[in-house]
C-alpha cells in the first residue's frame, strides 16, 4: 500500500471527517460526504480521421492512471462530423479506492503545479456535488515523455461524490486540499 494513498484516507478519517461534521452539522459519520470515484477522460474527435490517436491515447491515460484506458464508442450517425455508430471517439479510465487516492495525490502535488500561470481549478459542479475540471495538457503528468508526444490533448477530471449539494461536495474537495480559486456561488 503505497503511503502517499494511506495518509490521505488516514487525513480524511482523521481530519475531514470532523470538519464536515463541525461545518454542516451532521448528526452521524454516516451523512459526511466521501469521495466515492475518480473519471478521467479524453475526447478525440479527431480519431474520426486519425485511428492511430485512440492507440496512443490509451497508451498516455493509462501510465497517468495506472490503469487500463478503455475505448468511448459513439452512440449515433452524425454525418456532419463524419462519425458513424460505435466508432472510437474516447478514451476514459475510472479509479476507485487505493488508485483514486493515489491518482489524487499525484495530480494535487506533481501535476497541476507544472501548469503554467496556475491559479486554481475553476469549479464547476453539476447540482449532486460533482466536480469537473479541465485539464488543457496531457504533458503536466510527469509519466508522460514529451519527446513522444503526437498531438497536446485535454482531459477531463470529474470528482464523483456522494454529496447531496454543492456546497458539501466543494467542502468536501476543499478539506482535500484541491486546490479551488476563490469561490463565489457554486
Amino acid at each position: 500500500m503505497n503511503t502517499d494513498m494511506a495518509n490521505l484516507k488516514k487525513e480524511y478519517q482523521e481530519r475531514i471527517i470532523p470538519a464536515l461534521i463541525k461545518e454542516f452539522n451532521y448528526s452521524s459519520v454516516m451523512q459526511v460526504p466521501v469521495l466515492q470515484k475518480i473519471v478521467v477522460n479524453q475526447g478525440l474527435g479527431d480519431a474520426v480521421v486519425d485511428k492511430k490517436l485512440i492507440d496512443v491515447s490509451i497508451q498516455e491515460l493509462t501510465s497517468i492512471t495506472g490503469q487500463k484506458a478503455v475505448v468511448t464508442l459513439s452512440k449515433k450517425d452524425i454525418s456532419n462530423f463524419k462519425l458513424r455508430r460505435r466508432m472510437p471517439i474516447g478514451v476514459k479510465v475510472t479509479l476507485r479506492r487505493e488508485r483514486m487516492y493515489e491518482f489524487l495525490e499525484r495530480l494535487m502535488r506533481i501535476a497541476l503545479p507544472r501548469i503554467r500561470d496556475f491559479k486554481g481549478i475553476e469549479s464547476k459542479f453539476d447540482g449532486g456535488g460533482n466536480c469537473t475540471i479541465g485539464i488543457r495538457e496531457q504533458i503536466i503528468f510527469p509519466e508522460i515523455n514529451i519527446d513522444n508526444i503526437i498531438k497536446i490533448m485535454g482531459m477531463n477530471i470529474t470528482f464523483v461524490t456522494s454529496a447531496k449539494t454543492n456546497m458539501e461536495g466543494y467542502a468536501l474537495l476543499r478539506e482535500f486540499s484541491l486546490p479551488f480559486r476563490n469561490i463565489k456561488k457554486v
